[in-house]
């Protein structure tokens, strides 16, 4: 190769210097430099536009993988939460049918006493009303009967005032025990007439005790209670009476004692208690006996009714260890069972979820520092391509 320079403008020929050489070589050096540091930095703008558009292209991946994931969730998370309330409806509205069966049972309870009372009242009232319209024509047939008794006996006084003159003298020299049978007998009727539906039980002569017994009934005829009464006709008022009248109380198991007498004791001027003892005229005893059984009868409807309360105790006891109370309870475990292992299923499949998108984000995350070795690679420089790192910038930009 001719190392001879030709002049372009006369076109003569010359061999060049060691001056020219060296300055020729100098501004090629300086032209080459120049032309790598303009190319160098071409390069590092292309670069890092590159790396700027990697990185965008990451974050913006990475940011809808995640949105997509948490929509994904949430729609997951919202249907179990709608079948959550759902079941939890329903058993809530089991308890409420559970609830609203027991008050209507209670409240049909209460009805039916109710009603129960209102009928017996009605029952009461109707057979008061009997008793009163019977009592009436007894009155009525009585006093009938008396003024053709009196008829007669004026017909016959004139004819027979000797004989009644006779039978006067003999009634007032009678004995006292026959004054007291006759007492007797008439306490017997008046008790009948009175109180139909009870039972009066004579007590026969020369048999120790009272001298008639009542058993009290009520409307159904249910025995209620007993009363013993004993009749006295004297002058003067004996306290060995009140002692008699316990002991025969006692052995004839009755609930009340009366003692019907036409002398009060000194210190008693109309009817009272004496000892457990009842003490009346003849004229009282009547209103005294309908106080003490109307007593009777309801201390014996108050026992019958804590009976019935047993009762129900049992009912509801039988109910308690019943099939039918078995059987709905068991529906309402096995619903409780049912929404539990639901619970426990959807928990399960959304940790698996949770893991498997963890997964994929450190698939991610290793993918990203690959490319950011490979560039660092090409580069030479450090390039910040830390997903985290730009998570929590851009967090805390927002």
């Amino acid at each position: 190769m001719s190392s001879e320079i030709k002049c372009p403008k006369c076109g003569n020929a010359f061999a060049p210097g060691d001056a020219i050489r060296e300055e020729v070589e100098k501004e090629t050096r300086a032209k080459v430099a120049e032309w790598q540091k303009k190319k160098t930095e071409e390069f590092q703008v292309k670069l890092e536009e590159e790396r700027k558009q990697i990185r965008d292209n990451v974050i913006a991946a990475a940011k809808q993988s995640a949105a997509q994931e948490y929509e994904q969730q949430l729609k997951v998370l919202e249907q179990a939460n709608t079948e959550n309330e759902q079941k939890l409806k329903e058993a809530r509205q089991q308890q409420l049918d559970y609830l609203q069966k027991e008050r209507a049972l209670k409240n049909k309870e209460q009805e039916l006493e109710i009603t129960l009372q209102k009928k017996l009242q009605e029952e009461r009232d109707a057979l008061a009303v009997e008793i009163r319209k019977i009592e009436e024509q007894k009155m009525a047939g009585k006093e009938v009967e008396f003024q053709l008794k009196l008829k007669e006996m004026e017909e016959k006084l004139d004819t027979q005032r000797k004989l009644a003159e006779e039978m006067k003298r003999k009634a007032e020299q009678g004995s006292m025990q026959t004054q007291g049978e006759v007492q007797e007998l008439l306490l017997e009727e008046q008790l009948k007439s009175a109180f139909p539906f009870d039972l009066i039980e004579e007590v026969g002569k020369g048999v120790r005790g009272a001298d008639c017994i009542l058993t009290v009934r009520d409307k159904l005829g249910q025995p209620c209670g007993k009363i013993i009464f004993e009749s006295k006709r004297t002058a003067n008022f004996s306290n060995d009476w009140i002692e008699k009248l316990k002991t025969d109380q006692r052995s004839l198991g009755a609930d009340i004692a009366v003692l019907v007498t036409q002398v009060f004791p000194k210190d008693m001027d109309r009817f009272g208690e004496r000892e457990g003892i009842w003490i009346c005229n003849f004229s009282e005893v009547k209103a005294i006996v309908h106080l003490l059984r109307d007593a009777l009868i309801r201390i014996s409807f108050a026992q019958r009714n804590q009976e019935n309360k047993g009762d129900k105790m049992q009912l509801l006891y039988d109910y308690l260890i019943s099939r039918e109370f078995a059987d709905q309870w068991q529906a309402i475990r096995e619903g409780f069972m049912t929404m539990k292992l639901s619970i426990q299923k959807e928990r399960d499949a959304m940790e698996k979820l949770w893991k498997s998108r963890e997964k994929q984000l450190e698939k991610v995350l290793l993918n990203a520092a690959h490319i950011r070795g490979s560039i660092e690679g090409i580069s030479g420089t450090d390039v910040n391509l830390n997903l985290l790192e730009e998570a929590a910038d851009s967090g805390d930009d927002d």
